[in-house]
């Protein structure tokens, strides 16, 4: 299907429902084909908030005073 920008302004939400139920839609104006509408795939990875609970290792290593005493060796008292 394909419609200028006006209409698919007008039909947005009729649009996104085609899309998504497997339609091609093309915006054009004058003839040209500016954009194609495809629907958005959820990215591979971290697919909801916590998910990586319980994998991570807390260390504390960088706040030890043996570090502390290098960064102020390298920079001075701060």
């Amino acid at each position: 299907m394909q419609f200028n920008i006006l209409e698919a302004k007008n039909l947005l939400p009729i649009l996104v429902k085609a899309v998504i139920q497997g339609e091609k839609v093309i915006i054009a104006s004058n003839d040209q084909t500016l954009v194609r509408l495809v629907p958005c795939r959820s990215s591979e990875g971290l697919s909801h908030w916590g998910i990586l609970t319980g994998q991570t290792v807390a260390d504390d290593a960088a706040f030890s005073p043996q570090v502390d005493d290098e960064v102020s060796k390298l920079f001075g008292e701060l």
